[in-house]
């Protein structure tokens, strides 16, 4: 396999993108490599089961290490399959508030503020009845709030109305803060990954390769430059050889770990796993999180018509007293009863409960990622390090009381029996009694990022520019390269990365604005 002009790691979110995006030039030879399966389950299409596909063949259905804070285990879904974790994923189409992407800036990831990523925000989409200069008018993916509103998620939004709560008319804006209707990735009442906008209207190319069941082993270095990659195909090992550059797209889990498999990584550890050492680069793996997430349970009367859609149709984003001008909560009111699988609570009648679900959108705790053997398609220690920061557990803590406000709005009250979690009965009066419920209601966004960090200096893996520091012809362009998560579901954010992602590679700047 020689003459590609590029190599993409990975046919998930950022994959998809680029692979069409680089294929667009006829004389560019694109290769696309997939470690999942090339049959997609029809329920990925489906929209109100996305929670039946963790733990199945298109999840990689990895679990953290042992949490200091709670004692226990997180589930780690993420895609393998063609499209990725937007495959599997709740389908909420949010971007941050503009201070999330200013704060990349901030940190050294110079020229991606909100400004300089929104013509590439805009690219990603169709945004039918938004604002034009906001919000995309032509582009692959077709995002809008539920068309038929279920009646829970409508009289949830009332009651934060009613808790004084301001109301968002376009969340997605970058400019507001309060609650309103979430874009989402769904069309026509099927799920649209970025497999279904990006790749598939593009795969017969004669330029373009698409394999799967690909397993990436190392990416290849030859005096300081990318040359290719090795992967295996079943038990038989292929290189392929890359004339122009190689893309990382694995994901905030994947990309590195590649890396760390090529002995790119932090030369002490890889030293430990019996890996050659090509480039000690301490950042790689470092900066690991992730928003921290629970929920309010809510025993209803009567029953709670299934959903159709993604069961989030509504979402909020405010600013707690901890974080004046900087949204940091985000709430979610759900048509199921959503909760950690170590806390069960004990449902009044199966079918008959909700969840106001709340998460911390700036985190301050950071974990790792690192290699538990050097073996391809080997599991690693992944280690967010949830609540290992005081902050969050105070944002959190704030988050709590306002989930609860509006579990118990008057809105709310014809779908309201008893609040089942934390309970009518428990005791929250002391900070303990908080911490402690909020360990155990433990159930993440997996919104991963942050392992390849971009920037210029310290523990940066990438420059500005997606290049891996210290390799040529060698970048990195998914969530890992974000320095701190945005302040909303990052698959949005991602689409945007891989826009500008091929525009860095093939040099056309802003040619492609639609």
């Amino acid at each position: 396999m020689a003459g590609y002009d590029y190599v993409v790691v990975g046919a998930g979110t950022a994959g998809c993108v680029l692979a069409a995006r680089l294929s667009e030039d006829p004389a560019a030879r694109v290769l696309l490599l997939e470690a999942g399966g090339a049959s997609v389950p029809e329920a990925v299409s489906v929209p109100s089961v996305w929670l039946s596909l963790q733990g199945t063949a298109v999840d990689w259905a990895d679990v953290s290490a042992v949490q200091a804070s709670t004692c226990d285990t997180v589930p780690l879904p993420r895609g393998r399959t063609l499209g990725g974790s937007s495959a599997i994923n709740a389908m909420v189409f949010t971007r941050g508030h503009r201070s999330s992407y200013d704060a990349w800036t901030a940190g050294g990831a110079e020229g991606w503020g909100y400004d300089d990523l929104l013509p590439y925000l805009r690219r990603t989409e169709s945004a039918p009845g938004r604002d034009p200069a906001l919000r995309g008018t032509s582009g692959p993916l077709t995002v809008a709030p539920a068309p038929e509103r279920h009646p829970l998620a409508a009289a949830g939004l009332r009651a934060a109305y009613e808790v004084g709560a301001p109301a968002a008319d376009d969340i997605n804006s970058g400019e507001e803060e309060g609650f309103g209707w979430a874009d989402l990735n769904i069309v026509d009442g099927r799920r649209q990954s970025a497999a279904d906008a990006y790749l598939i209207p593009v795969i017969g190319r004669s330029n373009l390769d698409v394999v799967t069941g690909a397993l990436a082993h190392r990416v290849r270095v030859e005096g300081g430059r990318c040359t290719g990659v090795t992967f295996s195909l079943g038990d038989e090992i292929h290189t392929a050889d890359c004339d122009g550059e190689v893309v990382l797209c694995a994901g905030t889990a994947g990309s590195a770990h590649l890396l760390m498999l090529s002995g790119i990584g932090p030369a002490d550890h890889l030293r430990t796993r019996g890996v050659e050492v090509v480039l000690d680069l301490p950042g790689v793996g470092a900066n690991l999180h992730d928003h921290p997430r629970s929920t309010v349970v809510v025993g209803s009367p009567r029953p709670v018509p299934p959903g159709v859609n993604n069961h989030a149709e509504v979402i909020g984003l405010i600013a707690s007293a901890l974080s004046p001008g900087t949204p940091d909560l985000q709430f979610q009111v759900l048509d199921v009863p959503y909760h950690s699988p170590g806390l069960p609570p004990s449902l009044p009648v199966p079918g008959q409960a909700y969840s106001v679900a709340f998460g911390a959108m700036t985190p301050r705790s950071r974990g790792s990622l690192r290699l538990r053997d050097g073996e391809p398609g080997g599991r690693i220690r992944f280690d967010p390090n949830y609540y290992g920061d005081p902050h969050d557990v105070a944002t959190m803590a704030e988050g709590l009381r306002i989930a609860r406000e509006i579990a118990g709005a008057d809105a709310l009250a014809p779908w309201r029996a008893a609040e089942v979690l934390p309970g009518p009965d428990r005791d929250l009066g002391d900070v303990d009694a908080v911490r402690t419920y909020l360990y155990n209601s433990l159930r993440t966004y997996s919104h991963h990022v942050g392992t390849c960090r971009m920037g210029t200096a310290g523990e940066a893996v990438v420059d500005p520019e997606l290049r891996v520091r210290g390799v040529e012809r060698l970048r990195v362009a998914d969530a890992s390269v974000m320095p701190s998560v945005v302040s909303a579901n990052p698959n949005a954010t991602v689409y945007a990365i891989a826009e500008r992602a091929a525009d860095l590679l093939d040099g056309r700047g802003g040619g492609r604005m639609a």
